[in-house]
């Protein structure tokens, strides 16, 4: 992989970890909550139907989910090789082309969010 592909992986991965970091702890307190039935004001289906069917929203959800799927990705790849596989281009060719094809499912499924 020459230096330019490398950091291009390599601050996607970043940008997915920090982001996952601040995002993930959030949501998941957020859908106990809701699991519990004490759903916040400002959470409800309508509300959150409208934020996501937003430009804004879609745009919003489609970084947390691109940088997650991507951060993902290139984890998959490194816990690959802690585990001894050492086919690095096949597991990376691998991860990433489902990372691809993550990133266009989300985009088409928000799209298709009216």
């Amino acid at each position: 992989m020459t230096i330019a592909k490398k950091a291009v992986v390599w601050g996607l991965f970043a940008a997915g970890g920090t982001l996952s970091a601040f995002i993930y702890p959030a949501l998941i307190a957020l859908f106990l909550l809701i699991a519990t039935g004490n759903v916040p004001e400002g959470l409800q289906y309508d509300q959150v139907h409208a934020f996501a069917s937003s430009w804004l929203g879609k745009v919003a959800l489609f970084v947390v989910l691109f940088l997650s799927v991507w951060h993902a990705a290139h984890r998959l790849r490194v816990v690959a090789h802690d585990f001894g596989i050492r086919k690095d281009a096949l597991i990376a060719n691998a991860v990433y082309t489902v990372a691809a094809i993550g990133t266009v499912l989300a985009a088409f499924y928000l799209l298709t969010i009216s």
